[in-house]
């Protein structure tokens, strides 16, 4: 069963935002990226991540959960990327730009991430959004303890996720 580390919105500017020890900076998001496979989840900085979202600018709907173990992926995901992060700390900020939200994470350590995403397309359409507004997407950030493996893309099915890994891959114009 998975906790709920946050369910609500993240404010993001230019679509990212990150996660990273409380102490800690965000990590650089080219970074963060490159020579990855997937270009949704930053892992290569070690102790943070990088998230791209569809929205330019605007309040995006994400939902934070750690489990035990790897929960399975479920299909009504259009996009699905994993990797590995070490946390030295429990104490983590969800973050994007003047926006910084306390996160508890139950243990330290080594952990697999899998961001899911779907409507990145639609949201990317709508460009930026305000709270009065309906968002035509939706995010799921997991985590669990899990030794370092690959980062690797799961599923893809929208323009957006297609450009942000070229652009980790460096393949992008």
């Amino acid at each position: 069963m998975a906790t709920v580390l946050f369910d609500g919105e993240l404010d993001v500017h230019y679509g990212f935002g990150f996660l990273h020890g409380s102490d800690d900076e965000a990590p650089d998001l080219d970074e963060a990226r490159d020579g990855q496979t997937n270009g949704l989840l930053g892992v290569a900085v070690p102790g943070g991540l990088s998230l791209m979202f569809g929205l330019h600018t605007g309040p995006e709907p994400l939902r934070v959960e750690w489990s035990e173990s790897a929960p399975p992926v479920d299909d009504i995901w259009e996009e699905v990327v994993e990797g590995s992060v070490e946390f030295e700390t429990t104490e983590l900020l969800l973050a994007a730009f003047e926006e910084f939200i306390e996160l508890q994470l139950p243990v330290p350590g080594s952990h697999r991430v899998r961001f899911n995403a779907r409507g990145m397309d639609a949201a990317r359409d709508l460009d930026s959004r305000d709270e009065s507004e309906a968002a035509p997407d939706r995010y799921l950030l997991q985590l669990w303890p899990a030794p370092a493996t690959p980062e690797a893309v799961i599923k893809q099915t929208s323009q957006v996720a297609d450009y942000w890994h070229q652009v980790a891959r460096g393949e992008a114009d």
